[in-house]
């Protein structure tokens, strides 16, 4: 799902990925999120596997855009798709986007560790982060 883009430069990006039990599959999705540290913007997300075959659809919403840096954590789908020159991997690097997964966790209870909560379909998972990241970059205007 695409979130609307502005086209001013970025200075860094930093990635993530979270896992969440999907009931139809009886297994995990794991959502992949892409924060504008700076900006304090969500710039774009993919939902799927954590391989590197659904890092390459976030990636490919990101390679066109004027962006300096991604900053990321040691998973190796990162290294072996981000240009070594623009890559920088180390937890300490992920702060934004780690504040970003807590507040995903706390407007979606499908999101809580260890809660009675899941989603029965990737489409409405889907809908539910595109919905709260249009929010949370004041892109939508409705009350949550």
């Amino acid at each position: 799902m695409e979130l609307p883009q502005n086209e001013e430069p970025i200075e860094i990006v930093e990635l993530d990925e979270d896992s969440q039990l999907c009931i139809v599959k009886k297994n995990y999705c794991w959502s992949w999120i892409a924060i504008d540290r700076l900006g304090k913007k969500f710039i774009g997300f993919v939902c799927g596997k954590r391989d590197t075959e659904t890092f390459l659809e976030l990636w490919k919403k990101l390679k066109n855009r004027d962006i300096n840096g991604f900053c990321s954590d040691y998973w190796k789908s990162y290294s072996e798709v981000i240009p070594s020159e623009k890559h920088m991997e180390s937890k300490a690097e992920t702060f934004t986007v780690e504040g970003y997964n807590s507040r995903i966790r706390h407007y979606l209870a499908r999101f809580k560790r260890k809660g009675k909560c899941y989603s029965k379909s990737k489409t409405m998972l889907e809908n539910s982060l595109k919905l709260l990241f249009l929010k949370l970059n004041n892109q939508l205007n409705i009350i949550i």
